[in-house]
């Protein structure tokens, strides 16, 4: 078997809010729901434009294309009706390049729990740093339950995912599937060849931080981000399953109302896990209570800490107690150059540079960023959840606090497959 490689070079995670759209955006919750948030807009000559699908069914984004953002806000949070009111906000992404790693060149076909995957997908820096395979063949264990992926989309026909993907949903498009590859809108994928270094103008991105490098063809650009996350997990727990979520577009651009309805999409969708690389720069209100949401039902959300290389806060990341924030380290498990770090965020410390993992039509790539980190802590929690289906945000924040220091940076620490198995063995009273 072939297995095509692209060079990408990706550094991920941190969201730029940028300004007001032709038409504001909000979100608002609304006591009474839809009866009365449409008496209200008939009012305010605005429009209920969709329902976000809290359990409530009170949350609704409302627009207007005579009032700005900031002045719809105003007027709606006047209103006795309106417990909460924030703009929707809109991120978008830019870019850097780094070196390729010699593993994306290690192409040899090898065998992955019954998937061929090339070598060097599995004999990386990343894999032996956080004993992946030493939890996996110690404790038996290649992970259970299903992980939501709140992302740009994912390459479902990508050989090595297909096994493991559910079908999931695409916000940006309100239809069933998450397929990234329909944002080219190409009659014939691209034509793909030996691994060559290119240029920086094709770009997947999620963030101001991340960026993808591939053969320089322009329709090949702005996408790849969550096929590059569900090979992460997949690399992690290849026994868990993907349910992808498209909140994002070709251009790396999403709206927090979609991500909030994908947040509780994966709850109605019997989700144990959510992965979110990609970060809010302010902090959102109804962020906070779609995750709490998430966490009473027992799901478990980690999120990256962004890459501007400061000590600060960036959401849900920063979100305390109810998501953990994971930064970026290098292959010395020293914290990365680019990520983002500082106690009030960081739980622990995954690998972030130059890791290979899957990139869309079947090729792999190479990605740099705190979106890469994430997946390796969400595919370590459906490791746990092998072990027991009770592990749940707390206790597996508890397990994987028994990390290895390396940095005084990181948290509780580097990573460590092993050690979080181990612990979370000895809270349940295993050998």
């Amino acid at each position: 078997m072939r297995i095509d490689t692209l060079l990408a070079f990706v550094l991920a995670s941190v969201v730029s809010i940028h300004p007001a759209q032709a038409t504001s955006r909000v979100i608002a919750r609304v006591n009474g729901g839809s009866v009365a948030i449409n008496s209200i807009c008939l009012s305010l000559a605005c429009t209920v434009t969709q329902s976000i699908g809290d359990p409530d069914g009170q949350l609704f984004v409302i627009t207007s294309t005579t009032a700005d953002t900031q002045t719809l806000v105003s007027a709606l949070s006047s209103l006795a009706a309106i417990s909460d009111c924030e703009p929707d906000q809109l991120a978008h992404s830019a870019a850097s390049t780094y070196t390729a790693p010699a593993a994306l060149t290690d192409t040899a076909t090898v065998n992955y729990f019954g998937v061929a995957v090339p070598h060097g997908y599995l004999s990386q820096p990343a894999v032996g740093l956080l004993r992946i395979s030493d939890a996996q063949t110690t404790f038996g264990i290649q992970g259970s339950g299903t992980i939501a992926v709140i992302d740009t989309g994912i390459d479902v026909h990508h050989p090595a995912l297909v096994g493991s993907l559910l079908p999931g949903y695409d916000f940006t498009r309100n239809q069933n599937g998450a397929d990234e590859t329909l944002d080219l809108n190409l009659s014939s994928p691209p034509s793909l060849g030996s691994p060559t270094a290119v240029g920086q103008a094709a770009i997947a991105n999620l963030d101001q931080s991340t960026a993808a490098v591939v053969d320089g063809n322009g329709p090949y650009g702005y996408f790849g981000h969550g096929t590059m996350v569900a090979g992460v997990i997949h690399l992690a727990a290849p026994g868990a399953k993907i349910l992808p979520f498209k909140v994002f577009g070709s251009d790396g651009t999403g709206y927090t109302s979609d991500i909030l309805r994908a947040i509780y999409k994966s709850v109605q969708g019997n989700a144990n896990i959510i992965n979110m690389s990609f970060n809010l720069s302010s902090n959102s209100t109804e962020i906070r209570k779609a995750i709490n949401y998430a966490n009473a039902h027992n799901l478990i959300c980690v999120a990256a800490t962004g890459n501007s290389g400061e000590n600060t806060v960036v959401y849900p990341a920063g979100l305390t107690n109810l998501v953990m924030g994971i930064a970026s380290t290098d292959n010395s498990a020293r914290l990365s150059s680019f990520s983002n770090y500082g106690s009030q965020m960081v739980w622990v410390g995954a690998p972030g540079e130059g890791i290979v993992t899957t990139y869309p039509y079947g090729t792999y790539a190479a990605a740099w960023g705190t979106s890469f980190s994430a997946p390796f802590a969400a595919g370590a929690a459906a490791l746990l959840l092998q072990v027991s289906s009770q592990c749940n945000q707390s206790s597996a924040a508890g397990a994987m606090a028994h990390a290895q220091s390396t940095d005084p940076k990181l948290g509780n620490g580097a990573l460590d497959f092993y050690q979080a198995v181990q612990a979370w063995r000895g809270m349940l009273g295993l050998q």
